[in-house]
């Protein structure tokens, strides 16, 4: 009785190991222990660097004033004397700027140059092609610079700027559009302005309901935009046109007034939607050729034109192919954006991960806040996206 009793605990161990089930859990318990420890050791090797250091870990450096750098771009309110917060809010800003814009020219772009790889027309197929391999086989830093480098070299200085009915001038200083001035008043247009939209959007959801219990196709799309067009121009006539432009003039060796679209933020935003459009592209065509041809030939037998096909019967069939991966061209777009420093494009990398480290020395802290903010990011464009993804998958009865 002795003997097989001690050998028990032994037998019970390798059993345990031989177990699927029991063996997996035993590696993930390993895996996070060993996560944890090494989680445990960089924390203690901060600890004691700093301590060598005679620092100290906070955040407290946010507040203080004043930042003492002044940023080429800002859309709300700051200047050098405002604080580290202040500066980093400005450069998320600026980050979400590019990422927005870009991402809404990539998407067009890459669409256009998607369907155009698949057009029969050989020529233009051919140049669809061509565009998209010469882009995306060229990295993104030098699409930003050599970009950056034609806006600067290539377009007039202030006295010689293209001129657009005495209202828009482009030169090597940028793109200075009106700025729009919003008077008393104008409070009851934007109110107009929603409720058209909601009203609008109401009125295709109820049209697409129609259409698929009945298949009689009203045109929502044009009459909700006739109804937001003309309610909002009510509003705005009958409040009096409470909107007024400042126009840019030059003065001295600039122009003052009005909006400046920045050389660097043009070229960064540019650069990052082409870039990215080569990508998006063969996303596209990869969903379109996902789409089995008896689709295409079943609605050309109906009828329909080319158009009609691609919009109504291609396209949203593909889209369940082509928004997975093209989720994650939003992601590198938005994340090539730190190369923004690379031509003086002052984001959140060139302040708070920038001028605002230098300054206070607080380098763990602020790369920490950096790639936690792009971490938010991320998750919040994946979320997006997932639910975007969910709505038009294909749902099988």
């Amino acid at each position: 009785m002795t003997g097989p009793a001690t050998l028990q605990p032994a037998y019970s161990w390798s059993r345990i190991w031989r177990e699927e089930k029991s063996r997996g859990v035993v590696i993930q318990i390993m895996v996070v222990l060993i996560f944890f420890a090494t989680i445990a050791w960089l924390i203690g090797n901060v600890t004691a660097n700093f301590a060598a250091l005679d620092k100290t870990f906070g955040f407290k450096f946010l507040w203080q004033l004043p930042a003492n750098y002044d940023i080429n771009q800002v859309l709300i309110d700051y200047n050098s004397q405002y604080s580290h917060l202040r500066a980093a809010l400005v450069g998320l800003i600026n980050t979400f700027l590019v990422a927005v814009v870009g991402i809404v020219l990539a998407t067009i772009l890459g669409f256009t140059v998607g369907t155009l790889r698949l057009s029969n027309n050989w020529l233009v197929a051919r140049l669809a092609y061509v565009y998209i391999e010469t882009i995306r086989n060229v990295p993104v830093l030098l699409h930003i610079l050599l970009w950056h480098g034609i806006i600067i070299n290539t377009l007039p200085h202030p006295r010689r700027a293209l001129n657009v009915g005495d209202a828009t001038f482009l030169s090597n200083r940028g793109l200075y559009v009106p700025c729009p001035l919003f008077e008393d008043g104008f409070g009851w247009v934007a109110i107009a302005f929603a409720a058209a939209l909601i009203g609008a959007i109401l009125y295709h959801r109820r049209a697409h309901r129609i259409q698929m219990e009945t298949g009689h196709q009203v045109h929502s799309v044009l009459i909700g935009l006739a109804i937001v067009i003309g309610v909002t121009l009510l509003a705005f006539l009958a409040a009096g046109s409470p909107i007024g432009f400042e126009l840019p003039a030059l003065r001295g060796f600039n122009f003052q007034g009005g909006i400046n679209l920045l050389p660097e933020f043009v070229a960064l935003t540019w650069a990052l939607s082409i870039y990215t459009s080569a990508f998006i592209a063969e996303n596209v065509r990869g969903g379109i050729l996902a789409v089995n041809k008896g689709q295409t030939e079943a609605a050309q037998s109906l009828g329909l034109r080319p158009g009609k096909v691609l919009s109504l019967v291609v396209l949203p069939q593909a889209l369940r192919v082509i928004i997975p991966p093209l989720t994650s061209q939003y992601l590198n777009l938005t994340k090539n954006s730190s190369l923004a420093i690379a031509i003086g494009y002052m984001d959140l990398v060139a302040t708070l991960g920038g001028i605002t480290l230098m300054q206070t020395g607080r380098e763990i802290e602020s790369m920490m806040l950096v790639m936690l903010v792009y971490l938010l990011i991320s998750l919040l464009i994946s979320s997006f996206m997932n639910w975007y993804n969910n709505r038009v998958r294909l749902v099988e009865r």
